[in-house]
């Protein structure tokens, strides 16, 4: 059933401390060695490899700030500047060209990841009062359910020039002693520019970040649970065919309760190279789905984004920290995400 957002979400700014800029001291080992940075990073050490194109050897990492309640969903704003979801706190937070860190908006809705349309608009989805939303400047509802059945817990949104939107929800919580949520309870969906909703996929055992190419002929799908990154093809009318894993990922491994890769959030660079926010770090796979190499982080990261004016900085969030990268590359020139 649809819902309105209430009234009383006045879109406040409120005091937030601005947090002071550190860096932290990188090095060099192979995307093979992932299990092993794993290990460094708990000891203190921050090495990551050179990985062509992207990033160089012994890059400093800025940690821009620490303390968030939660650190998700970031998208670049036309000035360069990020905003991401301190979604615990039911908030958004803007990090300026020079790492001011300043509140952006309040009483979201549970804002999880954000987009950001041709004209400004941003787009979340949310997962307090589960959906699609326009939600600043002005709030409208989008989508709210599949058919008569409401949205679990929407995780992360593509958005196409075309206004075609991809969004994840991973399910309901897993029901007590199990690790994995209901048969049939998580969901690929495509919401087209006339508002009809249609679910690709509701086998993928936890989708989570979703990202296009930069032509937008590819969809990629990131799987917490899964070992392979999954890409998808779409097709001209916006609807997607041709599931197949892209690329394995470095933080895949078996545990107790399964296997996971802890994949999170997707970024892609304008070549089209793919990092994705992994158990190991940054985990960044060629076009053709090569692995070319892991950046690991102090803090598991959670998702990430191009900005700066030439879109050259990635920008990662994760576990209540956020962090910047100078990189290489640049990020696609488009709105959205």
């Amino acid at each position: 059933m649809p819902f309105a957002l209430p009234a009383s979400r006045a879109h406040r700014l409120a005091a937030f401390a601005v947090m002071a800029a550190a860096t932290v001291p990188l090095g060099t080992p192979a995307h093979a060695q992932a299990a092993q940075q794993g290990s460094e990073l708990g000891q203190g050490n921050y090495p990551t490899p050179a990985i062509p194109g992207v990033v160089e050897a012994g890059q400093r990492v800025e940690l821009i700030g620490e303390g968030f309640r939660g650190t998700e969903g970031p998208v670049r704003l036309d000035d360069g500047s990020i905003v991401f979801t301190e979604n615990q706190a039911d908030r958004l937070v803007r990090i300026a060209p020079d790492n001011a860190v300043t509140p952006f908006l309040e009483n979201t809705g549970g804002a999880n990841a954000l987009a950001v349309r041709s004209d400004g608009r941003l787009l979340a989805v949310l997962t307090g009062q589960p959906g699609v939303v326009e939600l600043h400047p002005a709030s409208r509802v989008l989508a709210s359910a599949f058919g008569d059945k409401p949205f679990n817990r929407p995780n992360d949104l593509a958005l196409a020039r075309s206004g075609h939107v991809y969004f994840t929800d991973p399910g309901a919580a897993p029901a007590a002693g199990s690790p994995r949520p209901a048969p049939g309870s998580t969901g690929l969906y495509w919401l087209d520019p006339e508002g009809r909703v249609a679910r690709v996929a509701s086998d993928i055992l936890r989708p989570n970040g979703v990202a296009l190419s930069p032509d937008e002929k590819t969809l990629y799908v990131a799987d917490s649970w899964g070992e392979a990154l999954l890409a998808y093809s779409v097709l001209p009318d916006g609807s997607l065919a041709d599931r197949r894993p892209f690329a394995p990922l470095a933080g895949f491994r078996v545990t107790g309760d399964g296997p996971a890769s802890g994949a999170d959030g997707i970024a892609l660079d304008a070549q089209g190279r793919v990092p994705v926010a992994t158990s190991a770090g940054v985990d960044v796979s060629a076009p053709d789905g090569t692995a070319l190499g892991v950046i690991a982080l102090p803090k598991q990261p959670q998702n990430l984004a191009f900005g700066g004016a030439d879109r050259s900085l990635l920008y990662v969030v994760g576990r209540g920290s956020a962090y910047r990268i100078a990189t290489l590359t640049r990020g696609v020139d488009r709105p959205g995400k």
